[in-house]
This record gives C-alpha cells, sequence and structure tokens, in this order.
C-alpha cells in the first residue's frame, strides 16, 4: 500500500485536511499522515468546522512534527504551498510535489472551504493517479 505525506508550516490546516481526504477516499489503496516543522498548539477550529460540513471529523487530530524516518518512509511526499517559506525543508526532500496551496490560517470560513475543497479535489486526482 501506497504510503503519503502531506506537509505543512504547522500541520494545522491544509496537511490536515488532505491527510483525512485521502485515509478518507483512499481507504484500502493508499494510508496517508501530516506533519509540520513548526507546529501550532492545535488544528485550526475553522479547518475543523470545514471539514465537519463534508462529514469527516478532524477535532481529535493534533499537529505532528515532521520526522527524516516519516519522510524515508513515504513513497510520496507532498507539500502544502510552504516551499516558498524559509522554515519548509520541502526543497531539500526528494519525490516532493509542491501544490502551491493558500494557508488557511486567519481566514473566514467561506475561504478556508475554497481551500478545503481544492485539497478535496486533488487528493481525489492523486488517489486516482495512484490506483
Amino acid at each position: 500500500m501506497k504510503k503519503i505525506l502531506f506537509v505543512c508550516v504547522e500541520n494545522a490546516g491544509r496537511s490536515q485536511m488532505a491527510e483525512a481526504f485521502a485515509n478518507h477516499y483512499g481507504k484500502g489503496k493508499l494510508v496517508a499522515s501530516s506533519a509540520g516543522v513548526m507546529l501550532a498548539d492545535r488544528v485550526n477550529p475553522v479547518v475543523v468546522e470545514a471539514m465537519k460540513e463534508k462529514g469527516i471529523d478532524i477535532s481529535t487530530k493534533k499537529p505532528r512534527l515532521l520526522t527524516m524516518k516519516m519522510v524515508e518512509e513515504a513513497d510520496q511526499v507532498i507539500t502544502m504551498g510552504c516551499s516558498v517559506e524559509k522554515s519548509c525543508p520541502a526543497p531539500l526532500l526528494k519525490r516532493v510535489i509542491d501544490w502551491g496551496l493558500e494557508d488557511p490560517k486567519g481566514k473566514p470560513l467561506e475561504k478556508v472551504r475554497q481551500i478545503r475543497d481544492e485539497i478535496e479535489r486533488r487528493v481525489q486526482k492523486l488517489i486516482n493517479e495512484t490506483t
């Protein structure tokens, strides 16, 4: 089973949504995890609310710190647009695809929904290409 690792800076928004969608839609085809490099205290509550609208509860998820072991074990690493930020190690990693997504941090629910829907679309495309 293919292992996908989603990475963003705080592991509080984009990568959490991508992980949840990938594990939801890709059950039995792939396994997804997510991590960040400068962790937030918690998953963004607006992101949690936006995902609940899709019937996916990520309220119990906690931001996780990216480790080299996670990267080594992943078949594919996908960054969420953090490679332009100084804190992201993505340019140093191999097998990396950058999705260049806007950070939902500090954004209203309406904007977070747009980001969520784009992540959902890309995850479904990824699953179709993977299987």
